[in-house]
């Protein structure tokens, strides 16, 4: 603020803190302030600035001081149907019901003060909006009489009038919105459509929709695009290939999924006396990446690609992550090679990190693989197209399964929690509609390759801590206390036993998984023990992995999808390959490390949530077609609103307590709904459910109990 402006807001919070509590008038405070320097617009000005920042607010009676009434302010972190949060200026949020909102909208900055609360967490209520945020928002068009309306996805129970027809709509059209006059509640608002998704019954539409609010941009800019066609016209040369490890006459292959284009990792064992040698080859993007190029500054705001359905945004555009940098079979390509030698037992006695070329000799396929190690007593009853196409392979792929089975049991002597998160597998047609969905199934092949990549990931980081050069590490700290106690209080209610301890170990709660392995209550504690635990997340510091087991810990082996493996090839590039000491290594990588593990972690959990909202949308939509039809499921949730039951297939979807047979139904807080007393339904249970509803848009499926 300029000098005078100082001076103006000095002397308008001065006849302010004089009022106390009272309420000043505009023209009366003017009246105070003005003078032979301060004109009516520095005035008007100073006030802007103070209403804004949240020092005076103003009132019907004119404005008063925030702090003189108990008030702050804060901005509006996120709306749901029917409250909010606001985030104060020192972080914390505050619960706000539906009714305080005052109408305000995500990104404004409001004026709140406290209400007495329901609960341990504070509540507010929004006294005034200080300043207005860009309203964007994402609905569907519904018809209320002679009005068009939106009725928006994400705050809210009101439909919001459509003023002005710059788009043509109709009912059902999923749409993006912005509020474009303002009223004292959400209902009040007028909006304008800005763009059209498609009808609101179709997954593809609300996917969009998903993407476009999470800012998620599904086309890379000009300059990206330029260098990656540039990038890609390149060739392999002796001067690439110089002073590089060249394995190009080693047995290494890819294993992915049968659909997978952007493949960043392959592998080679063979056996070293009683021991073996292990190689995780890894495409050696940083080589094309280089820092500070468009292609990296626009790799690092993604953060990761991301996939749904049948679906994937890159982080890299597919020159590169489908060309010159995927280890395409029977290709040259320049990769980073982690070579570790093993003992017997599977421990890592010797290992090295070298810049390599490689080529790989068949695009394997997990489901092919597991046909032959599921043939391994008596191949000549395997498939002749497999048989063919790997030739001279099935010996190496019998050796990778047998070390990969040791470095599995040594995971689960250290008392690693195998965790079962089941996923699905959604079966997209040619009209971009979701025709299946079922479990996605894990065989051998895939243990092989987890395996393998712990490994070099462990490396990797272990590289980086020794050396104590700035890192991007992959971190998963301790469960937090209070975690643990919900956990243990969890497991003591269902009557399943626990061990005791005073600090949780991994391998303790590993034991409460063995102790439900293989009951109805196994797949409910799988999600009880995953909640207790923190999320993993990027680090520049070595705090270890908790579910692993491991102290050291890093991504390494994914640079064509991840940001944190590009940036840790960087690191180990300048350290292994190009022999800088760790001071200059310091220098040059301290503040990028800790970047990188910020903006990773965000965009990770970003991704998560966006595959998440765009799979839930195709679930319901494949579930649409099957309204009406009955299932078994088993009840993995309970609430005071209703009962959540999973299919076997991994679709989910909510009993509401309203729609359960006469009686009244009270839940216990916990895990069971009991009516007159007894205990009716309970967490574990099987239960017959007929599908009544499904919403495309919103991702969600109403069950309804059939009664045996």
């Amino acid at each position: 603020m300029a000098e005078l402006s100082q001076i103006c807001i000095s002397r308008i919070l001065n006849v302010m803190e004089q009022a106390g509590k009272k309420s000043v008038s505009d023209k009366a405070l003017y009246g105070k302030v003005k003078g032979r320097k301060i004109t009516l617009n520095d005035y008007k000005r100073a006030v802007s600035w103070l209403l804004e920042k949240g020092d005076i607010a103003e009132t019907k009676q004119g404005y008063i001081l925030c702090k003189a009434h108990g008030m702050f302010a804060g901005e509006v972190a996120r709306i749901n149907k029917t409250f909010g949060f606001v985030r104060r200026q020192d972080g914390v949020e505050i619960f706000i019901p539906g009714k305080f909102l005052l109408g305000a909208m995500p990104g404004d900055t409001v004026i709140c003060r406290l209400i007495p609360g329901r609960g341990e967490s504070p509540e507010g209520e929004v006294v005034s909006i200080a300043k207005e945020g860009f309203s964007e928002f994402t609905g569907i068009v519904e018809k209320d009489g002679n009005r068009m309306c939106v009725r928006p996805d994400s705050f809210c129970r009101d439909l919001i009038e459509i003023t002005g027809r710059d788009i043509e709509v109709k009912e059902g059209d999923k749409v993006l919105a912005v509020i474009t006059k303002r009223g004292e509640r959400h209902a009040d608002h007028r909006c304008r459509v800005n763009a059209l998704f498609g009808s609101s019954d179709r997954a593809y539409s609300s996917a969009l929709a998903v993407l476009y609010m999470n800012d998620i941009e599904t086309e890379f800019p000009l300059a990206v695009q330029d260098e990656a066609r540039h990038i890609s016209g390149m060739k392999i040369t002796d001067r690439d290939i110089y002073s590089r490890l060249d394995l190009r006459d080693e047995i290494i292959f890819t294993i992915d999924g049968a659909d997978t284009k952007d493949i960043d990792d392959a592998i080679s064992v063979e056996r070293n006396g009683d021991g073996y040698k292990l190689g995780v080859h890894i495409a050696d993007v940083s080589h094309y990446v280089k820092t500070g190029s468009e292609l990296d500054k626009d790799a690092f705001l993604r953060g990761t690609s991301i996939y749904y359905a049948d679906k994937v945004i890159p982080m890299l555009p597919k020159e590169l992550s489908n060309g010159i940098c995927s280890l395409n079979p029977n290709e040259d390509r320049l990769a980073f090679s982690c070579l570790m030698e093993m003992d017997g037992e599977g421990k890592i006695t010797k290992y090295k990190f070298s810049k390599t070329v490689i080529r790989s000799r068949v695009k394997g396929v997990y489901s092919e693989v597991n046909k032959i190690l599921a043939h391994k007593d008596d191949l000549s009853a395997l498939d002749e197209d497999i048989a063919r196409k790997y030739e001279g392979l099935t010996d190496t792929i019998f050796l990778m399964q047998e070390l990969a089975e040791i470095l599995t049991a040594n995971k689960l002597k250290r008392g690693a929690p195998q965790i079962d998160t089941p996923e699905c597998k959604l079966t997209i047609n040619e009209n971009n509609v979701c025709t299946d969905v079922a479990r996605r199934e894990r065989g051998a092949a895939e243990l092989i390759i987890e395996e393998f990549m712990l490994s070099a990931n462990e490396c990797a980081a272990k590289t980086a801590r020794e050396s104590n050069i700035p890192f991007v590490y992959r971190v998963h700290e301790d469960p937090a206390p209070e975690k643990v106690t919900e956990l243990i209080e969890v497991t003591d209610r269902l009557n399943i036993p626990h061990p005791h301890f005073s600090s949780v170990k991994p391998v303790h709660l590993a034991e409460i998984l063995n102790s439900v392995k293989d009951t109805d209550l196994s797949p409910v504690i799988n999600n009880m023990v995953l909640r207790s635990m923190a999320k993993a997340k990027y680090s520049d510091e070595p705090l270890g992995h908790f579910g692993l087991v491991l102290k050291d810990y890093a991504h390494f082996t994914s640079p064509i999808r991840r940001y944190p493996d590009l940036a840790i090839h960087r690191i180990l590039t300048d350290l292994c390959y190009e022999k800088a000491s760790p001071a200059v290594i310091a220098k040059k990588y301290g503040k990028f490390a800790n970047a990188a593990s910020a903006q990773s972690s965000e965009c990770e959990l970003t991704a998560m949530r966006v595959e998440r909202e765009c799979e839930d949308c195709y679930i319901a939509e494949y579930m649409s077609s099957h309204v009406g039809e009955e299932f078994e499921g088993m009840i993995c949730g309970i609430t005071d609103y209703g009962m959540y039951v999973e299919l076997p297939n991994t679709i989910e979807g909510l009993v509401k307590m309203e729609t359960l047979p006469d009686g009244v139904y009270e839940f216990d807080g916990h895990f069971s709904v009991t009516r007159d007393g007894k205990t009716v339904f309970s967490v574990g249970q099987r239960v017959k459910v007929r599908c009544v509803k499904t919403d495309v848009s919103g991702g969600n499926i109403d069950f309804i109990i059939v009664s045996e």
